[in-house]
């Protein structure tokens, strides 16, 4: 079982998204808590990427077109660090 954290602006954030956008994030939350993020391949919505440059050490989740999820990870201690959920802005994280 993983666990997953948010950092503050993510809770201030989730307030502004659209709601099937926010019901999908909460379903990416317990899809990652069930199986980590090598679970996400899975299912065919959620497509995730490594990213480059200043975010190298960060991976990227689809939540639709314009909706991402930019988290870390933790495989030693099995913990997600939600960043950002972002309409794929990555300056702003």
């Amino acid at each position: 079982m993983w666990k997953v954290f948010e950092e503050k602006s993510v809770t201030k954030s989730l307030k502004k998204i659209p709601k099937d956008i926010l019901f999908k994030y909460k379903a990416w939350i317990e899809i990652v808590k069930n199986g980590g993020p090598s679970n996400l391949k899975n299912y065919a919505g959620f497509k995730d990427e490594k990213l480059k440059g200043n975010l190298s050490h960060c991976r990227s989740s689809r939540l639709n077109i314009k909706y991402r999820v930019v988290y870390t990870d933790s495989n030693e201690v099995k913990e997600i660090i939600v960043l950002a959920v972002t309409p794929h802005k990555y300056n702003e994280v």
